[in-house]
């Protein structure tokens, strides 16, 4: 079975999907692994290394594409090149599928079976698998590294001969995977962390890690099963502002990580509350690629409103693109070996597997997911 594994062409994406070493993992199993030429190179990794690991090199991307079994890559097709797939491969890669309508109609015609990363689902055998905390997590690291680089203060507190600096006051929003792990940093850093989630079962976790859950009664809340926040109701929404109101004018950095998947992220940081916070500030939105939860942040920007900086910047895991491949890699080789035939030395889709089930959205000329069948 061959396995194509193309370089990412889309502006500004900086990661790879694959690794040498779980290029040699697809080769043990019996693959034949081909790569395009310069795929790791933003990584560091040479073509050498992959050709030692047991992959081919291939210059002719059309040709990778076309000859391909199975297809790993980060980013989702670009609909010119859906076309150039062998009918009746897996295709399998983060794809945006609530707003990619053409683009999965395309590869249902072409008779592509469609894996979405995005939708592994949340359970114990498919952990190892899940590509979105994986890459959560890093997004989490690095908001906190980019508003310390965009802060007028440090962030721990020092005692010096020539007085005492205050640590900075970081308040969290959303304690999800990315939450978490921005809490966790910020601590690391010295940070005096206050956080917020409109799901009570995630206060110990933030208190766990140090920081002061805020509590803010907005009614009924809770979670999906596959762990995510509900979306609150506009009545909701109003009340969790104007209680963040205080804690945002108090604070030296905001970060929001607050996102619904297949929806566009609901706004939690307004005008009103950015025009209370103190000159030097630093807001983080994490949410921008999916709407953003700060009004009049900026996709791709890092803008200034009355001294307060709001960074809007996109693709935070591809700014340590080393180990965010490393992870994604890993993730997407987890999911080969999972259904890997070992007699047959080919990926088999399992259609009665759960794991399948959740995350396979075009198959057999049609879009098969249920969730996307009914949107």
């Amino acid at each position: 079975m061959t396995i194509g594994i193309p370089k990412e062409t889309q502006s500004g994406e900086t990661r790879a999907p694959m690794t040498p070493a779980n290029v040699a993992r697809l080769v043990k199993l019996g693959a034949q692994v081909e790569i395009e030429v310069g795929m790791g190179a933003g990584n560091g990794f040479t073509d050498a290394e992959f050709t030692t690991a047991g992959a081919n090199v291939f210059h002719d991307r059309t040709g990778l594409l076309s000859a391909a079994d199975l297809v790993l890559r980060v980013r989702k097709p670009p609909i010119a090149e859906v076309e150039l797939l062998k009918k009746g491969c897996v295709h399998v890669s983060f794809l945006d599928p609530f707003h990619e309508t053409e683009l999965l109609h395309k590869l249902a015609t072409r008779g592509v079976s469609t894996i979405s990363m995005e939708m592994i689902p949340r359970m114990t055998r498919a952990q190892k698998m899940d590509a979105l905390t994986s890459q959560a997590n890093l997004a989490g690291y690095v908001a906190v590294i980019l508003a310390a680089h965009h802060s007028s203060k440090i962030f721990p507190m020092m005692m010096t001969a020539a007085g005492t600096i205050s640590p900075v006051r970081v308040f969290v929003i959303g304690a999800g995977v990315a939450g978490l792990q921005a809490i966790a940093t910020a601590k690391r850093l010295g940070a005096r962390v206050d956080a917020y989630d409109t799901r009570l079962v995630v206060e110990e976790q933030i208190k766990s890690l140090g920081a002061r859950f805020l509590k803010i009664d907005i009614g009924e809340t809770g979670q999906t099963k596959e762990g995510y926040a509900k979306p609150l109701t506009e009545e909701q929404l109003q009340k969790q502002r104007e209680a963040m109101k205080k804690f945002c004018a108090d604070s030296d950095v905001v970060i929001t990580t607050a996102q619904v998947f297949g929806r566009q992220a609901p706004v939690i940081v307004t005008a009103d509350m950015l025009a209370t916070m103190k000159s030097g500030s630093v807001v983080v939105d994490l949410a921008i690629e999916s709407g953003g939860n700060v009004e009049g942040a900026v996709l791709g920007e890092v803008t200034n409103r009355n001294g307060v900086k709001i960074v809007g910047l996109a693709n935070l895991p591809g700014r340590v693109p080393v180990h965010a491949s490393q992870v994604y890699s890993t993730n997407l080789t987890n999911f080969v070996e999972e259904f890997w035939n070992k007699e047959m030395k080919r990926f088999v889709l399992n259609l009665d597997d759960e794991i399948i089930k959740s995350c396979l959205v075009t198959h057999a000329g049609e879009i098969c997911n249920p969730k996307l069948k009914e949107k």
